[in-house]
């Protein structure tokens, strides 16, 4: 679960997340991603984007008011 502030919603805030959201793809599915953009030559870092922001949708939020 993610707390967060219901204030604390600013570009910092959402770029944190995004950042935890990247590395806990790279540590679950980095080598997966990494395998297909070598076969399909894409871009291992935009793949990485990708699926970051779409796993940001599988979080829980917890918002404190």
């Amino acid at each position: 679960m993610i707390y967060l502030n219901f204030s604390d919603l600013n570009g910092e805030a959402q770029e944190r997340l995004l950042k935890s959201s990247k590395k806990d793809v790279e540590h679950k599915f980095g080598d997966d991603i990494r395998k297909y953009a070598k076969e399909h030559c894409t871009n291992f870092d935009v793949m990485i984007e990708e699926e970051a922001l779409r796993n940001l949708y599988s979080y829980t939020y917890v918002f404190n008011i």
